[in-house]
C-alpha cells in the first residue's frame, strides 16, 4: 500500500549545508523514434521510450568538507554537479559517488539519467524539494526529448511531446504500464558508439525536414497502434507498429549513420533473429548502436539468447541481456526509507 505525501520547501528550512546521505538510482530508456520531424505545427521531436529494469545509473551524495566526485562516469558526473550547485547557489560540500552508470554513447540514456540523479542528490542532500523538470533545465537536459526526464519521473512507456519555440523541457503526454510478461532483449557493441555532442546537433541541423506524409504515418501508428496495443496487451500488434516506426526512423537518418543500424554486427544479429524467431519487433534505441528486440515471455526470451549466444557469442564487442520494463521511475533512498519519484515534485513513498 503507498500514500503520496506532497513536500513544499520552506525557505526557512533551507540548510547552509547538506546534512544527510542520499542515494539515487535512475532507469536505462529505450529511445523508439521520434513522431514528428518536420515542425511546421510549432512543434518539433516528440518520442516514444520505455524504462528498463536491472540497468540503471546509481549516485550516492553525502556531507564532505569540499566536491569531490568518484566512480564510474565521474568527469561528466562532476561537471553535471558543478552546474546543479551554481544554479541552486549551494556550496561544494559534498562527496559524489557513481556507484554504477549506464553504458555511455549507446543508445540507453546514460546522459540524462545521470545528470538527473546527481541533480536530485545534491538537492535532497541540501533538504530542498525541487522538481525533477527544473533539475534536467539546470543540468541542460531535454534539449530535443522528454523521454529520458518521464522515464526518471514515471518510468513505464512513455510519450513526450516535443518542443516549441518557448518549451524548456519537453512535456510529457501519455504514459503506459508496460505489460509485465513481455521482455526486451538488447543487443549491445562496445566497438561503437553512437552520434553525440557536437556530431548529434550537426545531424539535426544538416537533415531535411521529414515529409507531411512520414510525420502522418508515424502520428498515426502511435496513436491508433501503439496506445490501444498497449492497453488490450496486444503483443503483436505492439511488435508490428514498433517496427514501422522503427523502419520509417531508419529510412530517415540513414544517410547519416550507415543505414537503418550504426553496428554491421548488430544489424546481422537483428536480421538473424527476424528470420530465425519469426519476430518483428525490432529496431536501433536512439542513435544506437544498441539494438532491441520485442520478445512475448520470458522463456522465449531465454531461448533466443542462448540461440543468439550460439551464433554471436564469439563476435568481438557484442553482448546481450534480457530486460523487463520498468513501471516505476527512480528510486531515492535516505537511511532505510525507499521513495519512488513521480511527476511534479510528488514523492510517492512506501509505507
Amino acid at each position: 500500500m503507498c500514500a503520496i505525501v506532497r513536500i513544499e520547501e520552506d525557505p526557512t528550512t533551507r540548510m547552509s549545508f547538506p546534512s544527510r546521505r542520499i542515494r539515487i538510482e535512475s532507469p536505462a530508456r529505450l529511445h523508439l523514434g521520434f513522431v514528428d520531424l518536420n515542425g511546421d505545427l510549432g512543434r518539433r521531436f516528440g518520442g516514444l521510450g520505455l524504462a528498463l529494469e536491472d540497468l540503471s545509473t546509481t549516485v550516492v551524495a553525502e556531507p564532505s568538507a569540499a566536491l569531490r566526485v568518484t566512480g564510474d562516469d565521474a568527469a561528466r558526473a562532476e561537471e553535471y554537479a558543478r552546474r546543479t550547485l551554481r544554479a541552486l547557489d549551494l556550496p561544494s560540500q559534498l562527496t559524489l559517488t557513481v556507484e554504477n552508470a549506464i553504458p555511455i554513447h549507446a543508445g540507453l540514456g546514460s546522459g540524462t539519467q545521470l545528470a538527473l540523479a546527481v541533480s536530485a542528490a545534491i538537492a535532497g542532500s541540501f533538504g530542498l524539494n525541487r522538481n525533477i523538470r527544473e533539475l534536467a533545465s539546470v543540468t541542460g537536459r531535454g534539449q530535443r526529448s522528454g523521454i529520458g526526464i518521464g522515464v526518471f519521473e514515471t518510468g513505464g512507456f512513455v510519450i513526450d511531446g516535443g518542443r516549441a519555440e518557448d518549451t524548456v523541457v519537453p512535456p510529457l503526454i501519455a504514459r503506459f504500464a508496460f505489460p509485465e510478461d513481455w521482455r526486451v532483449l538488447l543487443i549491445c557493441d562496445d566497438n561503437h558508439r553512437g552520434l553525440n555532442g557536437v556530431a548529434e546537433i550537426s545531424a539535426f541541423e544538416s537533415i531535411e525536414p521529414m515529409a507531411h506524409e512520414t510525420v502522418g504515418e508515424l502520428c498515426r501508428l502511435t496513436l491508433m497502434g501503439i496506445f490501444p496495443a498497449l492497453i488490450e496487451r496486444n503483443f503483436e500488434s505492439f511488435s508490428t507498429h514498433i517496427a514501422a516506426i522503427q523502419t520509417a526512423i531508419g529510412d530517415y537518418f540513414g544517410p547519416l549513420q550507415g543505414g537503418p543500424f550504426t553496428s554491421g554486427n548488430v544489424a546481422e544479429a537483428i536480421d538473424w533473429i527476424r528470420a530465425a524467431h519469426t519476430i518483428c519487433g525490432v529496431g536501433q534505441t536512439s542513435w544506437g548502436p544498441t539494438g532491441f528486440v520485442f520478445i512475448d515471455s520470458e522463456s522465449r526470451a531465454r531461448r533466443i539468447l542462448d540461440d543468439l549466444a550460439g551464433r554471436f557469442g564469439a563476435v568481438a564487442g557484442l553482448s546481450f541481456s534480457v530486460h523487463r520494463g520498468r513501471n516505476r521511475g527512480a528510486e531515492i533512498s535516505h537511511g532505510a526509507q525507499t521513495d519512488t519519484v513521480s511527476p511534479s515534485g510528488v514523492v510517492v513513498q512506501s509505507v
